[in-house]
């Protein structure tokens, strides 16, 4: 019997002579940390709708999605006929422009917050200038966060998904910076209470309002608006990471699915259609601190400095105004909905035929797969009933079945995001979610018979 990392050697072998050359340039052979799957990641030629095809011709149902940020798919149409109008116009004019300005305004039509807008380039970059914007605004220096959740990679926030606790230094990151984090575990509303009771130096709460990791650690019922209440009645501003949720959840985000408005809202992926683009949307107050005086002030102390060579860049502003208006009416949300609705129930059923511990389970067109752990079983819908709430880690697979999962599915022709998990798009066809469970099915199979399950 040939095993899941034989076949998948076997069925790539122009990937794995790729990353041999990678591994002379890149750091590990790869430019993104969730890229990286030992022995060798997968190299992919082109992309149509919810398909790829890697270099060795493979054809492969995606759930990786751009990371999340295709929610119409890759290559769609409406997009492409976007971009290439736009790129014969000019793709940097160095200038202000009409597309950033009708690009803002589809921001400021969805996102419920959304009184004033200010481009970047990434969540990363987004999540960055909240934070700075919230410091400017309180004159405090310390943000709260909460365990799991993650809000890019630069200092104020670490860029990893661990307890705090868990580790006492971040390599590269000064103990000063790290000082400024207070970081908790989500679903606690008392522990905040005390927290910003006892501590007036904080300047903002950032979350992510799907709960930790896109969902892999939901938050229970209410834990937003308790929080809009705590951290209003504290003068603390809220900030919601978006990055993911943003226009997914619903046209309006999590925002507007839960009717809990945040002080600052960091938008990224889908809202630059696929190309690179994001957002820091929110209050007009706070927002004008990046605004010049009326003598072209550049005192620093007084307001936010942000150049940013890409920021509006007329490409992005060209797709994100194409996706927007196309995803503003919700349908293509609840497409993608029942399809991952179709996906993880039926996902369920083969973890329950074949009597393997686990769960599949999501949020919106987002899914989660925990295998090796006894989960709760999921009879209606799609979310866990998550009821160990305080200090609760998101499941844990082990690295041995996780690996096997991805390669397996990848080997059975479908690709999930990191190890386990996925995001579904509205050009997913019941054909695709289909194939996919199949393609699950044969991978536990193969994982049983190797005694990986």
């Amino acid at each position: 019997m040939t095993s899941i990392l034989e076949s998948y050697s076997s069925l790539h072998p122009r990937s794995v002579q790729l990353y041999q050359q990678a591994l002379q340039t890149f750091p590990s052979g790869v430019t993104h940390d969730v890229r990286f799957l030992p022995p060798f990641p997968l190299y992919v030629d082109r992309a149509q709708g919810c398909r790829k095809w890697d270099v060795d011709g493979n054809e492969i149902v995606d759930y990786v999605m751009g990371h999340g940020a295709l929610i119409l798919g890759h290559s769609h149409p409406l997009l492409v006929e976007a971009v290439n109008g736009q790129i014969a116009k000019g793709t940097h004019y160095g200038a202000c422009h009409e597309l950033e300005l009708a690009w803002a305004n589809w921001v400021r039509r969805l996102i419920p917050s959304a009184e004033k807008v200010r481009f970047t380039n990434s969540g990363t970059e987004a999540t960055l200038m909240a934070i700075r914007l919230a410091r400017a605004y309180t004159g405090r220096d310390k943000i709260l966060k909460f365990d799991y959740h993650f809000h890019g990679w630069h200092d104020n926030v670490m860029g990893a998904r661990y307890v705090e606790s868990d580790v006492q230094r971040v390599s590269g990151v000064p103990m000063g910076t790290l000082e400024n984090q207070v970081t908790i575990p989500q679903n606690d509303m008392a522990l905040v209470e005390r927290t910003l009771a006892e501590d007036h130096d904080i300047a903002a709460v950032i979350i992510e309002p799907s709960g930790a990791s896109w969902g892999t650690l939901p938050l229970v019922g209410g834990f937003l608006a308790q929080l809009r209440e705590v951290t209003q009645r504290h003068g603390v501003l809220l900030i919601f990471d978006e990055v993911v949720t943003g226009f997914r959840l619903s046209p309006g985000g999590a925002q507007k699915l839960y009717g809990v408005l945040p002080d600052l809202t960091c938008l990224a992926k889908i809202v630059g259609g696929g190309l690179p683009g994001a957002a820091v949307a929110g209050k007009r107050e706070i927002l004008a601190l990046i605004e010049f005086s009326q003598d072209m002030d550049w005192n620093l102390s007084r307001r936010i400095f942000h150049p940013g060579t890409y920021n509006a860049n007329p490409l992005s502003a060209a797709a994100g105004s194409a996706m927007l208006s196309h995803i503003a009416d919700g349908r293509p949300q609840a497409h993608a909905d029942a399809m991952n609705r179709r996906l993880v129930q039926a996902m369920n059923k083969a973890l329950e035929r074949r009597e393997i511990r686990g769960c599949v389970y999501g949020l919106s067109s987002m899914f989660h797969i925990a295998l090796g752990e006894d989960c709760p079983r999921i009879r209606d819908g799609i979310e866990w009933p998550w009821h160990s709430a305080n200090g609760a880690s998101p499941p844990r697979t082990s690295l041995d079945i996780a690996l096997a999962l991805k390669r397996g599915c990848l080997n059975n022709g479908v690709d999930l995001m990191g190890f386990s998990g996925g995001l579904v798009s509205a050009v997913h066809q019941p054909a695709d979610i289909d194939f996919t469970v199949e393609a699950f099915d044969k991978t536990l199979a193969q994982m049983q018979e190797e005694g990986i399950l």
